[in-house]
């Protein structure tokens, strides 16, 4: 199986993602896979990573950080807890739309529903578009969508998939008030990408409490000149005030001076774990 320089992969997958459908994670995974692939929605990340695991799925489709709200813990913490791989990761750069039925006009809408953090998002249009216009808060952009079906001169802020699943119109599209807000996927499965020449490698690591020791971890690969693009930390479950660390580098692991700094962070660390090396994504 091969990854093409689009990152999608070809053929007739099945792929789990976190729904409802007409999410931004459908629309990530639709982005990444070819369109013969066989999508499914689950209710959880935990529930991702579970139908992979257990076979139910061959993949499976998760965020993972925001470039607005930061990273998302729970898939953070089910990577450092899971065997599965990191097979891809995927950018969507995230657009909200305002979603009506059929002939709705922008002065009859009376009652706007969405998920808090896309009305937090659109603000801006809101007021000066929609300023008498109710807010009301629902647990998801997709069941926005799906309730307003149901309801006269109201509206949904909602991506295009979900519109287009329920039939619906777009009144106004990029609604958000920041246009750079993209989202980060990571593609799970069981296997290991081959280097493609253009690739990442995630890790998870622990260091040993001893001074200076993140410097030398860090060190390892400055010494190389292997460019790192993220670093954070997160709680160690029942360990209060001790961390363990999220670290993505470029290469693959399989390379000669990846495998030499992941041999130095050994010495200097409880436990390594590689979590994955993909092809980077790509626009």
């Amino acid at each position: 199986m091969t990854i093409a320089i689009s990152s999608r992969i070809q053929g007739s997958e099945t792929v789990a993602y976190l729904g409802p459908k007409g999410t931004n994670s459908e629309q990530a995974a639709r982005k990444y896979f070819s369109t013969k692939a066989r999508f499914f929605a689950v209710t959880s990340i935990a529930e991702v990573f579970r139908a992979v695991e257990m076979g139910a799925s061959e993949y499976g489709v998760v965020p993972v950080e925001n470039s607005l709200e930061g990273s998302v813990h729970a898939t953070l913490d089910l990577l450092l807890e899971s065997s599965l791989i990191v097979y891809g990761e995927v950018e969507l750069r995230i657009e909200h739309s305002l979603i009506v039925k059929p002939g709705q006009k922008m002065g009859e809408i009376h009652l706007v529903l969405s998920h808090p953090q896309a009305l937090a998002q659109c603000r801006r249009f809101l007021e000066k578009n929609l300023p008498k216009a109710e807010l009301r808060e629902v647990n998801s952009t997709a069941l926005a969508v799906e309730l307003i079906k149901n309801m006269d001169h109201a509206a949904a802020i909602g991506t295009e998939i979900a519109s287009e699943n329920g039939s619906m119109e777009i009144l106004a599209r990029g609604i958000e008030d920041n246009p750079n807000n993209f989202t980060r996927f990571f593609i799970l499965c069981k296997d290991e990408a081959k280097p493609s020449g253009r690739d990442k490698t995630s890790i998870i690591f622990s260091a040993k409490n001893i001074p200076g020791v993140l410097y030398k971890i860090l060190g390892a690969f400055a010494i190389r000149e292997i460019n790192l693009t993220k670093i954070e930390s997160r709680p160690e479950r029942g360990k209060p005030w001790e961390y363990v660390f999220y670290l993505d580098f470029e290469g693959h692991r399989s390379e000669e001076k990846s495998e030499a700094a992941l041999k130095d962070l050994q010495d200097k660390c409880l436990f390594v774990k590689v979590i994955g090396s993909y092809p980077r994504a790509v626009a």
